[in-house]
């Protein structure tokens, strides 16, 4: 762990409180990572992705969404303005 803890730069790395191990927060976090694709299966896709469509649209101001019909079900792409953005949806939603 030493050698993982020289390697990092002090202002990017961050330890557990609990066990002590490193993570480089800009590897945990992509800041080009802005694209979530759900895909939703049965009677209830539909609804569900205007559901989850309207809710990312309602909660922040520059997201684009796009529904996509496959053979099996609905993929909704939503494309947000920033990776955060993406982080919060998810959590909020327990996606």
């Amino acid at each position: 762990m030493k050698n993982i803890q020289d390697a990092q730069s002090n202002l990017v790395n961050d330890s557990c409180n609990d066990c002590g191990s490193y993570a480089d927060i800009g590897a945990v976090i992509d800041e080009h990572d802005r694209l979530l694709v759900i895909n939703l299966f049965g009677e209830q896709a539909d609804e569900k992705s205007k559901k989850l469509s309207d809710l990312a649209c309602a909660r922040f101001e520059d997201v684009k969404c796009h529904v996509q019909r496959t053979g099996s079900g609905i993929d909704l792409t939503i494309e947000f303005a920033f990776s955060a953005e993406k982080m919060i949806f998810q959590l909020e939603n327990t996606i």
